[in-house]
C-alpha cells in the first residue's frame, strides 16, 4: 500500500486564462499537441505508486472528465486504484466562495479521514512538471515536519510565474510565509501548489480555514499556520511551467521545442500517460516544409511550419506559413494564410483572413470553433 493518497486541485479563483478557459478548465487544455495538462499530475502520482487519486473538478468540467474517464489509461492499479472525480456544487467563475477549502470541506474531508493511507499529497492542475512523490513523501517523513511544500527557484520572477505564490525560506529551508509573486524581484522560490502532510492534519486545516473565513484557501491557512507548525520547503529541479494566462500557456508549449528542455520533462523511466487517439499518421505533401516543430497524428500538411506545435487532425493548405504558434486540434487553415505568434483554439477555421501576426510578448488568440 502507498503511504499517501493523491489530491489534484483544479479549483480556485485566482487564475483565469482569458479565452481558453471560457470553454474548459486549465487541466483540460491541450498541451504539446497530444497531451492535456491534467496528464502530468496524474502521471506523477501513477509513476510514484500513488494510485488512489481524488480530482477536484471546478467549472465546465465536461472535457476534463471525458479525458480522465476511469483513469485506467494512466497505468493505475486495476484492483485497488482509481481516480475519483469530485464536483464543486454551485460553482461560478467570479464568486469569492470558489475556494479549494470550500470544495475540500464539501467533498473530501470525511473520506480522507477514513482512508488507510496516513499521508496526503495535494498537487495542482495548472502546472507542468515531473516529480517523484514517493521521494517527496519519504523526505517529508524523514524531516519530521508537519507540512512540506514543493518549490522551484527562479531568477526570472519579474517576468515569469506572475500571480503564482512564492515561499519565503530561512536558511534551514523552513517556510516563513507564502506570498503572491507580483514581479517585484527577480529571484523567487515559486510555490508549486504541492503539499505533503498527514491526513488528519489536512482535515484539521480544512475545518480551521472554514471556521475562520469562507474566503480562505489552503495556501492561506498554511501560511497562517507557519508560526505554529513546522513547515518545510523541498526544492524541485528540472522543467517547470505554470499556466496562469495565455502568454504562460504559449511559452510553456514552445519551450519544449528545445530538445534539452524536453529531456527534463520526458523520460523513458517516467512516462507521461494520456488518452490514446487511434488516428492515421500525418501526411506531408510535396510542398510541405516543416522545421523545429511538433506535429501530431492525423494532419494534412501542405504548407510551411516553423517553430510551432500542431495538434491532431489539422489541415494546413498550400502556401500557408505558420511560425512560433500553437495550433490546437481539428483546425483548418486555408491557402496562403500567414500566422505568427498565435494560439489557435480547436475546431477553428481560418479561411478569409490573410495574416494574423502578433508578438511573443503578447501572442494572439483565435477562439474555439471560430471562423475568420
Amino acid at each position: 500500500m502507498a503511504k499517501a493518497s493523491g489530491i489534484i486541485n483544479t479549483t480556485g479563483n485566482h487564475i483565469w486564462v482569458e479565452g481558453m478557459q471560457d470553454y474548459r478548465p486549465i487541466g483540460a487544455f491541450s498541451f504539446l499537441g497530444k497531451y492535456r495538462i491534467i496528464d502530468f499530475p496524474i502521471s506523477n502520482f501513477s509513476n510514484s505508486g500513488i494510485d488512489r487519486i481524488h480530482l477536484i473538478a471546478g467549472s465546465k468540467p465536461r472535457s476534463l472528465t471525458e479525458h480522465v474517464g476511469t483513469g485506467r489509461h494512466y497505468n493505475i492499479n486495476s484492483k485497488r486504484g482509481n481516480v475519483q472525480i469530485l464536483f464543486a456544487e454551485n460553482h461560478s467563475r467570479n464568486s469569492i466562495y470558489n475556494t479549494d477549502i470550500s470544495v475540500l470541506d464539501e467533498n473530501l474531508a470525511d473520506s480522507v479521514a477514513k482512508r488507510k493511507e496516513p499521508y496526503v499529497v495535494v498537487a495542482p492542475s495548472h502546472m507542468v512538471f515531473k516529480q517523484d512523490y514517493k521521494t517527496l513523501v519519504d523526505a517529508h517523513i524523514a524531516s519530521g515536519a508537519d507540512i512540506t511544500l514543493l518549490y522551484h527557484s527562479t531568477t526570472e520572477a519579474t517576468s515569469s510565474f506572475l500571480n503564482c505564490d512564492y515561499v519565503e525560506l530561512n536558511r534551514q529551508k523552513g517556510v516563513l510565509s507564502i506570498a503572491k509573486n507580483r514581479g517585484n524581484e527577480a529571484h523567487r522560490d515559486i510555490f508549486m501548489d504541492t503539499y505533503v502532510m498527514k491526513a488528519e492534519l489536512f482535515v484539521e486545516l480544512i475545518k480551521k480555514a472554514k471556521a475562520l473565513s469562507s474566503m480562505y484557501t489552503l495556501a492561506q491557512i498554511v501560511n497562517l499556520s507557519c508560526e505554529e507548525l513546522d513547515v518545510r520547503g523541498y526544492a524541485h529541479t528540472g522543467y517547470f511551467a505554470a499556466v496562469t494566462d495565455l502568454k504562460s500557456y504559449y511559452n510553456a508549449n514552445l519551450a519544449l521545442l528545445d530538445f534539452e528542455t524536453a529531456e527534463e520533462l520526458f523520460n523513458e523511466d517516467w512516462p507521461i500517460y494520456t488518452r490514446t487517439n487511434d488516428s492515421a499518421p500525418t501526411q506531408y505533401f510535396a510542398d510541405a516544409n516543416v522545421k523545429h516543430s511538433v506535429i501530431s497524428n492525423g494532419c494534412f500538411i501542405k504548407g510551411t511550419i516553423e517553430n510551432s506545435i500542431i495538434g491532431r487532425g489539422c489541415t494546413i493548405e498550400e502556401g500557408v506559413v505558420i511560425k512560433n504558434s500553437v495550433v490546437l486540434p481539428d483546425t483548418y487553415i486555408a491557402k496562403d494564410i500567414v500566422l505568427d505568434c498565435q494560439v489557435v483554439d480547436k475546431h477553428s477555421k481560418l479561411i478569409h483572413c490573410k495574416e494574423l501576426i502578433a508578438t511573443a510578448e503578447e501572442p494572439g488568440y483565435v477562439k474555439r470553433g471560430d471562423t475568420l
